[in-house]
């Protein structure tokens, strides 16, 4: 996969993407990231690439041509005259893990970073396809955001994980929370890894495992339960629980 991230601070990615997982990811080339920088085409000796916006208003507009400079010289340089193009921004929609499965199935993914109070909205007309945020909350522009998307992209594609089961046991990649992880030693400081987690009765820690992303996602993210992705396991459990919780509250009340 090729990822093209069209920046105002390209010096900002080197240090995330030099190291861990996608940094070999890059060495063995199933990753391929270049950052450009728009101000390279920005057409004015001062390197120029904002403006006041139309209207009156505070802060500066990023103008649309040199956005769009770059944009047309990423795809030349691919050979690619279409491109999925995501712009970084506070109206976006939220990121997920749906969102880094279908973008990692991409051949070639620009990323716009945008900054200041925004991008000229011609940029979206003419050339974004999907307009992503991380959350709601601000940031100083889109740099943070795109290290955020590449990383949970490239943990997608095949072969970056040593393990396909490591992605796919990851949280929210089947909508849950993971499960709570444990290693040596058993024992520490007065707490005992799950005795089932010891025994190496493959299902009977299955179930563990699911029971306990099942309970810790009704606890912190009820909201990612959705009836149509649950199986009768599942709904057994909950049921299990729902009713212990019942008989709880009565014992007290």
């Amino acid at each position: 996969m090729i990822i093209d991230i069209l920046t105002l601070f390209p010096g900002m990615f080197a240090g995330p993407f030099d190291s861990s997982i996608i940094k070999r990811a890059r060495d063995r080339g199933l990753l391929e990231i270049e950052t450009t920088d728009i101000r390279a085409f920005s057409g004015n000796k001062h390197n120029t690439v904002d403006d006041t916006p139309y209207g009156g208003g505070a802060g500066m507009v990023m103008q649309a041509p040199p956005i769009l400079w770059a944009l047309d010289s990423v795809r030349h340089k691919r050979g690619m005259a279409l491109s999925r193009v995501a712009l970084m921004c506070p109206t976006g929609l939220v990121f997920d893990q749906h969102w880094a499965r279908d973008l990692a199935a991409e051949e070639h993914l620009v990323i716009i970073c945008g900054h200041y109070e925004g991008v000229d909205e011609r940029v979206r007309e003419l050339a974004v396809t999907d307009e992503l945020s991380i959350g709601d909350y601000v940031l100083t522009g889109g740099e943070l955001p795109a290290m955020v998307v590449v990383d949970a992209v490239s943990r997608m594609l095949p072969g970056v994980l040593g393990e396909k089961a490591s992605a796919l046991e990851d949280s929210f990649y089947n909508g849950l929370l993971e499960y709570p992880q444990y290693t040596r030693p058993a024992e520490y400081r007065g707490l005992a890894a799950p005795e089932v987690l010891l025994g190496g009765h493959h299902e009977k820690i299955r179930l563990w495992r699911r029971r306990q992303s099942l309970l810790k996602t009704m606890e912190r993210r009820p909201d990612l339960l959705r009836p149509e992705t649950l199986t009768e396991e599942d709904r057994a459990i909950l049921n299990e629980w729902r009713l212990a919780l019942q008989k709880f509250d009565k014992k007290i009340f």
